[in-house]
């Protein structure tokens, strides 16, 4: 009874190893199409789409089931026929902009494209004023 609590703790802590799924990984992510044409569309189109687990990486570069998942879709909507272009459509208007690594320029995304320049500038303009006070002494 005394290796009862232990036995409790050591579950616990074991608990998100055994909460992995038991699936194969990203049902078929890394079969590639037939069509070698088809296979550069797709791989070139996740080269541009955020992984929404991993955040720093491509989908093509994730190794997480949810990039396995949309690598799946997109080689399954690019034999279908559809376009890159609508595909990251559907995939803007399903995850939001976030999801590309080059959002379009709305005015939602104004402050995005336009910090880095503010930042600068007006880091120019403080070093600007710094200069001017040491000349001066």
């Amino acid at each position: 009874m005394r290796g009862a609590p232990l036995f409790a703790l050591t579950l616990v802590l074991a608990a998100p190893a055994l909460a992995d799924s038991l699936l194969p990984p990203a049902r078929y992510a890394n079969v590639q199409l037939a069509d070698p044409r088809q296979e550069r569309q797709a791989k070139a189109l996740m080269e541009t789409i955020r992984c929404l687990v991993c955040q720093g990486q491509s989908i093509a570069d994730s190794n997480a089931e949810m990039a396995g998942d949309m690598r799946s879709l997109i080689r399954e909507r690019i034999q279908a026929g559809e376009s890159p272009e609508s595909i990251r459509a559907w995939l803007v208007s399903r995850y939001g902009e976030w999801v590309t690594y080059t959002p379009e320029l709305e005015p939602a995304t104004w402050p995005l494209w336009a910090a880095p320049l503010l930042l600068l500038a007006g880091g120019l303009f403080l070093a600007r004023g710094r200069f001017r006070r040491r000349r001066k002494v």
